[in-house]
């Protein structure tokens, strides 16, 4: 083993994928540790360690040739430098020199070279040449220190620019993988039949590896890009067109069968006609629980769009077929709106429910528990609480899982443990299509995008420090007319003394409270509500604001969903520029919910362009989804694509918003052969495996794979 490190420490031979950087040439064991917080431990991860720019410079030249106005790449001796702080701006000039003649360089700005640039020492620098003063000069060109010893200077400094640490810079980490990429022969096996690079316009993985690194030229360094991005794209797809296979196929599931009497006596439950889009996401869902394939179905909708009645239809579908249903929320608040809702619609009726949070102890606990077990109980709802091991189901049919993204990809199978019920997720956040792709790609999709008739429309106004006695006086006329109101604070209490945020006027929970309840609403009932409340505190603040005995409730965004008070026609968010738009359109949806016309305060004062530009659409638009692509697009995916949230690896090259023709394509090639092919076991998909298995490890389960 001592003889194979010292070979690859001394030329990189016998170098395979699973090698540690640690045994390259001038790595180590030190530098081992500063890639490894930049994500690299294998030369696989070293390989895929992209650059962040590319530095096209013309083959270097004697300064005699140098000619104005054209672009040039010189090397020289710095025989003198100079750096004049008293200019403005700052110069750093530099003289080189070869044997055919003098360059005169200029930095401006360039104070931070004279650590870095000093007499005696040779530079390569590359730019656009001029002449100032009868003299050949460049103003700041790029440039690079070179070494005595150093060879190739020019493929050196031409290639990829890489994201660096304090401790490992980009000439290094160049240094370290242009030695590696000679080895692309046994490195870079490719995974595609040559009929699948054809059809896609695809570059063999070898050129699309040595090009990302050391591209020739623009052309080779965009089909080096588009192959990379398609790789990263289609192993992704192929892993969650995978987890859906395995589970469509793992076990069956009980059929939950629907006919005119069961869809009849349903309906009769809700005093309401169903929407179109309600309608049509009721007939996906009866025709996927109608099958022993387990349903794995998304349903999407604005606030307010009736998603709970649609769920709550699919539980009553499954109980009609003598099997169980358990609804998930993330919050306590959530999961005691859901029972209450249901609670209106299934009154005097047959349906055994419980509702079960992390509170409930001892012998009522067991009670329910038994009861659950036997059968005895038809819908449970819960938290987190419901994966608890000791929760056991005699024949679960249906789980309703709400506002998914908040759980992990983990709890959702979890929940079905080892059995196969039918899965229904839901959420209000509505997701662009590039996100229903990835994070949510191993689901079928349903949406509603009509509201219920008899919505009181939502006017939506930005606010300034200026008019907020204004917005105060606009307030209490409208509690003065029996309606409701929330605050909603970013934060439940003051920042401590010392934080970087000291200083600035940002609203906690409790000031807010204590100055409405004393100084601008004193004649009015207010009530505070957040997170770290005792949960009977909690549940006791939102039965006297639902009853209407509140008549303003200051809260953090633990109102964020699932709160329906048709009464609350207005909605403050303080220091809105601090919530994503996602959030500020959720708090939004927990207002106009009645026929009221209902009014959402956005108080804020920022000078920051991204903030701004949420507040301003917030103003103009109430479509969530296109909240949501606006908010893909302000934020970037990311943020929003959390490989924590779903399993996937995250992205090094591929972008799913500038990618998405490809990412189209990348995912019908990859159910094509999941369809094809579910255990990749035949000969010309090995290589895929091999792919998928370096890129996952396990963290999609795919040990039937491996």
């Amino acid at each position: 083993m001592q003889d194979v490190v010292q070979n690859q420490a001394q030329g990189n031979e016998s170098v395979t994928l699973s090698t540690s950087v640690q045994y390259l040439k001038g790595v180590g064991p030190a530098r081992a540790v500063v890639f490894e917080n930049l994500g690299v431990r294998t030369v696989a991860d070293l390989l895929e360690y992209f650059p962040r720019d590319w530095v096209f410079a013309p083959e270097a030249i004697k300064i005699g040739r140098m000619k104005p106005d054209e672009e040039a790449t010189i090397i020289g001796l710095v025989e003198s430098i100079d750096f004049r702080a008293y200019r403005r701006p700052a110069v750093f000039e530099a003289i080189v020199s070869d044997d055919t003649g003098t360059c005169r360089i200029v930095w401006f700005n360039g104070g931070y070279l004279r650590n870095q640039i000093q007499l005696g020492q040779f530079i390569l620098a590359s730019g656009k040449a001029a002449v100032y003063k009868h003299q050949l000069q460049m103003t700041n060109p790029k440039f690079m220190v070179l070494d005595e010893a150093q060879t190739e200077p020019q493929k050196q400094f031409s290639g990829g620019v890489y994201p660096a640490s304090g401790k490992l810079s980009s000439r290094q980490i160049k240094q370290i993988i242009l030695p590696v990429l000679d080895h692309l022969d046994t490195l870079a096996g490719e995974f595609y039949e040559e009929s699948v690079l054809k059809e896609n316009g695809l570059i063999g993985r070898k050129d699309a590896l040595a090009w990302i690194h050391m591209p020739p030229d623009e052309t080779r360094l965009n089909q080096a890009k588009r192959r990379l991005k398609y790789d990263e794209l289609f192993l992704m797809q192929l892993g969650l067109a995978l987890r859906r296979y395995r589970s469509q196929h793992a076990a069956k599931a009980t059929p939950c069968v629907m006919s005119d009497e069961i869809d009849s006596r349903i309906r009769r439950r809700f005093p309401f006609l169903f929407t179109d889009d309600q309608n049509a996401c009721i007939a996906e869902i009866a025709e996927d629980m109608g099958r022993t394939t387990p349903m794995n179905r998304l349903l999407q909708g604005d606030v307010g769009s009736g998603k709970t009645v649609v769920a709550l239809y699919a539980a009553l579908l499954a109980i009609a077929n003598k099997t169980q249903a358990a609804i998930m929320a993330p919050t306590e608040i959530l999961s005691s709106q859901h029972f209450l809702s249901m609670e209106r619609y299934l009154k005097d009726s047959q349906v055994r429910r419980v509702l079960i949070t992390g509170g409930m102890t001892g012998k009522k606990r067991d009670e329910i528990l038994a009861q659950i077990r036997l059968g005895e109980i038809d819908i449970v709802v819960g938290t987190v609480a419901l994966l608890q091991k000791d929760i056991e189901f005699r024949n679960l049919g249906l789980v309703v899982i709400d506002e998914q993204h908040k759980f992990g990809v983990h709890q959702r199978a979890e929940m079905r443990k080892d059995s196969a019920p039918h899965s229904l997720v839901m959420t209000a956040t509505p997701i662009p299509r590039t996100l229903a792709m990835t994070a949510f790609g191993d689901l079928d999709v349903s949406v509603i995008k009509q509201l219920p008739p008899g919505r009181g429309a939502v006017v939506t106004r930005w606010v300034d420090r200026k008019d907020r006695r204004k917005a105060y006086d606009f307030i209490r006329d409208r509690l003065r007319a029996k309606k409701q109101a929330y605050f909603v604070c970013p934060r439940i209490t003051a920042v401590e003394e010392g934080s970087q945020e000291t200083g600035k006027d940002i609203k906690a929970a409790t000031d807010t409270w204590k100055e409405l309840s004393e100084k601008v609403f004193p004649e009015f009932q207010v009530a505070l509500l957040h997170g770290q409340m005792p949960s009977a505190e909690k549940q006791r603040i939102m039965a006297g604001f639902r009853k209407g005995q509140i008549n303003v409730l200051v809260s953090t965004v633990v109102i964020e969903v699932g709160v329906d008070v048709p009464n609350a026609t207005i909605m403050v968010i303080e220091a809105a520029d601090r919530f994503g738009l996602a959030q500020l359109h959720q708090l939004r949806g927990r207002i106009g919910r009645g026929e009221s016309k209902s009014y959402c305060l956005l108080f804020a004062e920022t000078d920051n362009e991204v903030a701004k530009s949420r507040l301003d659409v917030m103003t103009k638009t109430h479509d969530g989804f296109e909240i949501a692509e606006q908010d893909l697009r302000i934020r970037g995916p990311g943020e929003m694509f959390s490989a924590r949230q779903h399993g996937l690896p995250d992205l090094k090259i591929a972008n799913i918003i500038d990618d998405y023709d490809l990412l189209v394509i990348a995912r019908r090639h990859a159910f094509q052969v999941v369809v094809s092919d579910p255990t990749l076991a035949q000969p010309e998909h090995r290589g895929i495996r091999r792919a998928l298995i370096a890129r996952f490890g396990n963290s999609l389960g795919l040990v039937d794979i491996a």
